[in-house]
């Protein structure tokens, strides 16, 4: 019987499905965290929640020197622990479709070029 004290056993398996911008998990000292809302609102951007997120994040954690309040804060994100029996997997990342930017319009550049050109010529030629 598992009691309410128990924290739910989360395998590296499962931690690895939640690996994406709309379902993303992380491990810090064994602990799970479910910090998709907080990818808005960290300070470090996204990018690196998303390069550390569904595998231990530990190291990264540790190296950056999280304060007091940045620990606190992950208690609000807190799903479980890894299971003690679980090995780490490579995190396979999906491929997030990014759109086509728009090109933007060649004689962009071409309008400064003829107003310092004609700049030039008014002010120094004539």
């Amino acid at each position: 019987m598992v009691d309410a004290t128990t924290p739910k056993l989360y395998t590296y398996e499962e931690i690895a499905e939640h690996n994406s911008r709309t379902d993303l998990w992380i491990v810090i000292e064994g602990k799970v965290y479910d910090i998709t809302k907080f990818q808005d609102e960290h300070p470090g951007g996204e990018e690196v929640l998303l390069d550390e997120g569904a595998k231990d994040g530990t190291g990264a954690f540790e190296d950056v020197g999280h304060s007091d309040d940045a620990r606190e804060l992950l208690k609000k994100y807190y799903l479980g622990e890894v299971d003690p029996t679980s090995k780490p997997i490579k995190v396979e990342r999906p491929v997030d479709y990014i759109p086509d930017a728009p090109k933007g319009n060649p004689f962009r550049i071409l309008i400064p070029i003829v107003l310092i050109a004609a700049y030039v010529y008014y002010n120094f030629i004539l």
